[in-house]
């Protein structure tokens, strides 16, 4: 299956694509200490949030797919240098309105949970701006 959003995503920000299907996506992320928030190594919480919305994006997988909301759970912390996966299932559609479900895992372990609204636009969101 072809990617058709966010063509531009930087890997090493936000993590690669390992799979995609029809309404599901698998993103890994390698931490690194650029990440990290503090001399502990604990990787700051928006690049986990970025990999999760990076897979939401994925798992609508369309040219104007843009994220309207979200509510999200930091399960555990995690540390600069650990692999990060984010599966991604879009649940039913509502028209326009694509909620998508996310977890997070290192290692098999949840460190995230998050539910995504995301919605399907006629065009891109900064098309006449």
């Amino acid at each position: 299956m072809d990617i058709r959003t966010h063509a531009s995503i930087d890997a090493e920000l936000c993590g690669a694509p390992v799979e995609l299907e029809e309404g599901r996506s698998l993103v890994r992320l390698r931490t690194t200490s650029r990440m990290a928030a503090d001399d502990s190594g604990l990787v700051h919480g928006g690049f986990v949030f970025g990999l999760a919305d990076y897979a939401a994006m994925l798992a609508v997988n369309h040219p104007n797919v843009v994220l309207g909301a979200s509510e999200c759970r930091f399960l555990k912390p995690v540390r600069a240098g650990e692999e990060l996966l984010a599966e991604a299932r879009l649940e039913p559609e509502q028209g326009r309105k694509h909620p998508v479900r996310v977890t997070v895992t290192r290692a098999g372990e949840s460190v995230f949970e998050g539910e995504f609204t995301c919605f399907v636009l006629d065009r891109h969101v900064l098309a006449g701006l």
